[in-house]
């Protein structure tokens, strides 16, 4: 690819594509999958992708796995690329893989990578996190009280290092601990709240 093919690319997209990985099945909350969730009048998979959206990302991609098909008919993703993810059973990791091969030869430089269950982080923390970015080599997480969370922005220097450890529900946390001084953290814990919808008693943060 030439500079200009490149740059006529991140036009298109900018160089920050949002990367939502909604593939989880919610075996402990009944087998519902979260994407399909409730929240303020729409689905949780619909809520990660506007949040990206309003942060500043203009290329999406929403990685599916359990009930992809219900997922497709229900939700309003038309301005997303959705992403299938065969072995979301796999865990968190097999989907983080997915989601970055996907973005691979569209021009993106970096991936702001955000977790379709947590709605209480919302587009002023998000945004904040894709500012951080410098050029392919950042990486950037939010933190909470000094302690890294979601989201996060991957470089894509990074992408093949993260899909080599990117295993299980760790995502890219093998990867990231590796790599923890070249890390910017970015204070988010005065505008989010960053719980997980996992359990039966978490969905009491759902309105």
């Amino acid at each position: 690819m030439t500079d200009d093919e490149a740059q006529t690319q991140e036009q298109v997209g900018g160089p920050v594509a949002g990367l939502v990985l909604a593939a989880g099945g919610g075996r402990r909350l009944g087998g519902r999958p979260k994407a399909l969730l409730h929240h303020r009048g729409r689905l949780l998979v619909e809520h990660a992708a506007d949040t990206l959206r309003t942060a500043g990302c203009a290329r999406i991609h929403v990685v599916l796995g359990a009930r992809a098909a219900d997922v497709r008919a229900r939700a309003a993703l038309d301005a997303c690329v959705l992403v299938d993810n065969p072995g979301w059973d796999e865990g968190m990791g097999s989907s983080l893989r997915a989601g970055l091969r996907s973005l691979t030869g569209t021009g993106a430089r970096a991936a702001l990578v955000c977790l379709v269950d947590q709605p209480g982080i919302g587009a002023e923390a998000t945004a904040r996190v894709r500012a951080g970015y410098r050029d392919e080599t950042s990486l950037v997480s939010a933190a909470y009280a000094g302690v890294r969370g979601h989201p996060v922005l991957l470089g894509a220097a990074h992408w093949a290092g993260i899909a080599a450890t990117a295993a299980g529900d760790r995502g890219a946390r093998a990867y990231l601990r590796e790599h923890e001084a070249e890390i910017v953290l970015v204070e988010c814990g005065d505008v989010a709240r960053p719980y997980d919808i996992d359990t039966e008693a978490d969905l009491g943060h759902l309105e």
